[in-house]
């Protein structure tokens, strides 16, 4: 699991206090080592509006929610801001530190920590906010990119906050349960060895070779970050209105977690949407149904997620 990440950044946004012209704008970012690279995209509508921050998965996934890791694009995320505008809603998206036209910013993966994705996220939450332009600002992560909105929009004070296909369990939880059907009992043995050292903040150095594509030397530190985030103590925190969205043929994250979401933040707003997979488009539920849509970008987005987050985004 390759991810990147991007550092403490100066968002570099002209404030304005003009009504939102429509179309998009690119928006470069200083950080040390490079510049990362997003897409501010405006509604043509007059005044203020509102803004949504839209944060990507884990791994080398763009601003758009394209995965270098997979064939073609489903270009999720640009659909979503896409529908945003079209509701009168700006949004921003943006390549995280070594993805898409950021890569030239990129840092070696053993730098790694999710606490960095977090306080990037805070910088541009706080930009946005300075922004005249802007009335409301909402955050909203998808996967991995939900976990890091659930810490973000608490640090940084967002108005509200979208959690899109959220795990509802500690990253050490997901992987016993991912595993333990797919291990013969010795390595599941070790994996759990290996799990409860990086729990602790102890990195390990004798990985058996069979777990090594998960837990090699790099990436510990990151998993290490990871597994301080419990993501129900994380969405318990909250005292901002909350959407969590979760598709019923998501193969990757399934309506159990986004009800274990809901059970700790009671005030949140629980929508769970028939027949929408990881990528929010619409599939089956079986895996030959699924991969089309992961590479099909004129497959629209379901229909009820448009619905539920432009309402939620502009519920005053």
């Amino acid at each position: 699991m390759m991810r990147w990440v991007p550092g403490i950044v100066v968002l570099l946004l002209s404030l304005s206090a003009h009504a939102a012209t429509g179309g998009e704008q690119e928006i470069t970012l200083a950080v040390p080592g490079g510049m990362l690279h997003g897409t501010l995209s405006l509604p043509v509508v007059e005044g203020r509006v509102p803004v949504v921050l839209l944060h990507a998965g884990s791994g080398p996934t763009d601003r758009d929610g394209n995965s270098a890791m997979l064939p073609g694009h489903n270009d999720s995320l640009r659909m979503v801001a896409d529908a945003l505008a079209h509701a009168g809603i700006a949004s921003l998206r943006y390549d995280k530190r070594g993805v898409g036209a950021s890569s030239l910013a990129g840092v070696r993966e053993a730098d790694l920590r999710l606490d960095q994705y977090i306080d990037d996220a805070s910088a541009w939450l706080r930009q946005l906010r300075a922004d005249a332009r802007f009335d409301k600002v909402v955050m909203a992560g998808h996967s991995e990119g939900a976990l890091i909105a659930m810490v973000a929009c608490r640090q940084a004070q967002a108005d509200a906050c979208v959690l899109m296909a959220a795990a509802g369990s500690a990253l050490d939880d997901i992987l016993r349960a991912q595993l333990k059907p797919r291990l013969p009992a010795h390595l599941y043995a070790q994996n759990e060895r290996i799990l409860l050292a990086l729990k602790r903040g102890e990195q390990v150095a004798d990985v058996p070779p069979a777990l090594l594509a998960l837990y090699r030397p790099s990436v510990q530190p990151y998993l290490i970050s990871s597994l301080k985030v419990d993501p129900r103590a994380a969405v318990a925190a909250l005292r901002m209105p909350v959407l969590i969205v979760q598709g019923t043929t998501d193969l990757q994250v399934s309506v159990a977690d986004a009800r274990a979401l809901s059970a700790v933040a009671p005030a949140a707003r629980l929508v769970i949407v028939p027949g929408m997979n990881h990528v929010l488009k619409m599939a089956g539920g079986d895996l030959a149904q699924q991969l089309p849509s992961y590479s099909d970008p004129a497959l629209p987005l379901a229909p009820v997620l448009v619905e539920a987050l432009t309402a939620f985004v502009r519920t005053p």
